[in-house]
């Protein structure tokens, strides 16, 4: 057991900016349904299409900050005593959470059959409402009427949860099923990847080589350009051992768990080393994000830039982005600089709850019957609009916050 551990007591402000910057895009490219006329480069590439929007960003950079967070939270709990068997009850916990709300956000992607007795408004509102009864950070108390008060409330949440789950039909008449979308995706990766850092705690040594097997798997797995057939490198015939002990595990390809272990690498690095003289950082930063650009470039030849086949091209480049984009908010925090970045801070102290609020708007516009004017729709006026609710978004996160309202997992 490994008993040098990294001291992880002072909280990283970087990492609470790179969270907040990577929610206020998330909303923002979210936001591109309700518009039209979308310059294309910040929007998701098609499949097939070798391109990267700014949009396939977003996803990726999300992970590699779940990845960096991790080693901050589970190296807490050790250091406040908490044993390894509540830990892993912790993360349990945190994954059930996501697969939960992960399944009734996809469910609803495709709206509802008409002939369901409410419409699909009432159902996101509904459906947030349950989140923050259940998952709320309530605040701690000895009084025993607020702690019955706050156990009914989870109660009546479950049983929101249990109505809409029974009653969803979508359109083509099927049943609520397991589809887990982005915060699945997200709390399966971070099952994952935490833990694995449970065994590994801060030792790079170990943590770097499953980095690069993770890559491995996704070089062998992911299909070649047309240049080189097609195919991928390891093409077996399905179904086989090898792939379905890979979706058992939750890595799939590898792509999504290497951008998790992509971030806790960079997290304990930066800790690790956080008094080594700020030139050795900038050399270290510049020579980690060339290094995967040129993988990036490299790879290229190979495979397409492709999110949606989570390519590894896609790995180096975003991985380069995030690490750049990381590198330069931890200077402006060190240089006293980041404060312009309030305005958005609320996304990365408040995430869960930010980026359920846009389904409350979404269903206040559909419960109202709200249409916005044709003008604030199309080309420059429409990314203003976009750019204007995510800070709406962003605001109404900051005023819950205000008055107790906050989900934490």
């Amino acid at each position: 057991m490994n008993t040098k551990i990294t001291d992880f007591t002072q909280r990283n402000v970087a990492i609470d900016l790179l969270r907040a910057l990577t929610m206020f895009v998330m909303i923002f490219v979210n936001d591109f349904w309700k518009i039209h006329d979308v310059p294309h480069w910040l929007e998701h590439a098609t499949r097939g299409e070798d391109f990267m929007g700014l949009a396939d960003v977003v996803f990726p950079c999300f992970l590699f900050v779940v990845g960096m967070s991790i080693p901050f939270a589970l190296e807490r709990r050790y250091s406040k005593g908490y044993s390894a068997e509540s830990t892993i009850g912790h993360i349990l916990s945190r994954t059930l959470a996501l697969l939960v709300m992960g399944a009734f956000i996809s469910n609803s992607e495709a709206r509802l059959l008409p002939d369901v007795f409410y419409k699909i408004g009432v159902y996101w509102i509904l459906m947030v409402i349950a989140f923050i009864c259940i998952w709320n950070q309530y605040p701690r108390t000895d009084d025993l009427n607020k702690k019955r008060l706050f156990t009914i409330l989870k109660v009546v949440g479950v049983l929101i949860l249990f109505f809409l789950a029974i009653t969803f039909r979508d359109p083509k008449g099927g049943v609520f099923a397991a589809r887990w979308g982005i915060l699945g995706s997200i709390g399966w990766t971070y099952l994952l990847c935490a833990f694995i850092y449970i065994f590994t705690r801060d030792r790079l040594k170990y943590l770097i080589p499953i980095w690069i097997v993770f890559v491995i798997i996704c070089i062998l797995g992911s299909r070649m350009n047309e240049t080189w057939g097609s195919e991928a490198i390891l093409s077996l015939p399905r179904p086989n051992f090898y792939n379905e002990m890979l979706n058992i595990l939750h890595i799939g390809n590898g792509a999504l768990p290497a951008f998790t272990m992509g971030g806790i690498i960079l997290s304990l690095i930066s800790t690790k080393y956080v008094h080594v003289e700020n030139r050795k950082k900038v050399i270290f930063t510049v020579i980690t994000v060339t290094l995967l650009f040129l993988a990036g470039i490299v790879a290229r030849q190979f495979w397409i830039l492709s999110k949606l086949s989570a390519t590894p091209t896609w790995i180096f480049y975003v991985t380069g982005i995030t690490v750049l984009t990381y590198a330069v908010l931890y200077w402006l925090v060190e240089k006293g600089k980041a404060g312009w970045f309030n305005i958005i801070k609320p996304a990365g102290t408040a995430t869960l709850t930010t980026y359920l609020m846009p389904y409350v708007a979404y269903g206040l516009a559909d419960l109202t019957g709200i249409i916005l004017p044709d003008w604030f729709t199309h080309g420059f006026m429409g990314i203003v609009n976009c750019l204007c609710f995510a800070l709406v978004i962003i605001g109404a996160t900051w005023l819950l916050g205000k008055v107790h309202i906050k989900l934490k997992i």
